[in-house]
């Protein structure tokens, strides 16, 4: 996706077809890494060929498939900082809070060098990020949302999916949680905020609001 001012790179990794993003403006070599997964090699592929150098490492939860590349690219990159949501930090060496234990594929990342929080916007890569927590899916998952362009970009990890959200079957998961974090935080965006998801395709905060069957208007939601 590209366009006169904003940059982005996709990278879909197996098996879980989780999305990492490579994001940069126009004119700049340093970029933001989102989400890093299991194919790091394809990550570093797009860097390279782009000339871009990663001015941090973000990690939008701490689930597996979200985490796997961290060690990668702070093994390329030892001086890049690694950020993730303050409530989700511990996941990121523990490999039963991560998930990966019960896929039988036990990994831990490097620990983070930098824990966000909500009401603090988080500033890399000339972009400047507002960070929104919304439990329910994992109970330090953040939202980073670029407001300072048109659209609104929002790297919404697996809060928000294209005609769907985040699985709340986890042990902190929490399913009225994760939608009134949509609700109060993702619904109340532009309806023309673009929503950049941890898994599938690209969305609208206005697509998702009337025809998602878990949080729009299918669910019986109205605007309040």
């Amino acid at each position: 996706m590209h366009s006169e001012k904003f940059q982005l790179a996709t990278v879909v990794s197996r098996p879980f077809d989780e999305n990492t993003y490579i994001a940069w403006l126009k004119g700049r070599h340093e970029c933001l890494i989102v989400d890093p997964g299991f194919e790091p090699d394809s990550v570093f592929d797009v860097i390279e060929q782009n000339g871009l150098t990663p001015a941090v490492i973000l990690n939008t939860h701490g689930h597996a498939d979200h985490i796997s590349g961290n060690e990668a690219m702070k093994q390329r990159w030892p001086a890049c900082p690694l950020a993730i949501g303050h409530g989700d930090a511990p996941k990121l060496t523990d490999p039963t809070l991560n998930l990966s234990a019960k896929y039988c594929l036990p990994l831990t990342s490097p620990p983070a060098d930098i824990e966000l929080r909500e009401g603090k916007q988080f500033e890399a890569a000339g972009f400047v990020l507002d960070v929104y927590e919304i439990p329910g899916h994992s109970i330090g998952h953040v939202v980073l949302v670029w407001k300072a362009y048109n659209p609104v970009y929002v790297f919404g990890g697996d809060v928000l999916f294209a005609g769907s959200v985040g699985r709340t079957d986890f042990p902190d998961g929490s399913f009225a949680e994760l939608a009134g974090g949509i609700h109060r935080k993702l619904f109340t965006l532009p309806d023309d905020a673009v929503v950049l998801s941890g898994h599938g395709p690209p969305t609208t905060i206005g697509q998702e609001k009337e025809t998602n069957p878990f949080v729009g208007r299918p669910s019986g939601w109205e605007p309040g």
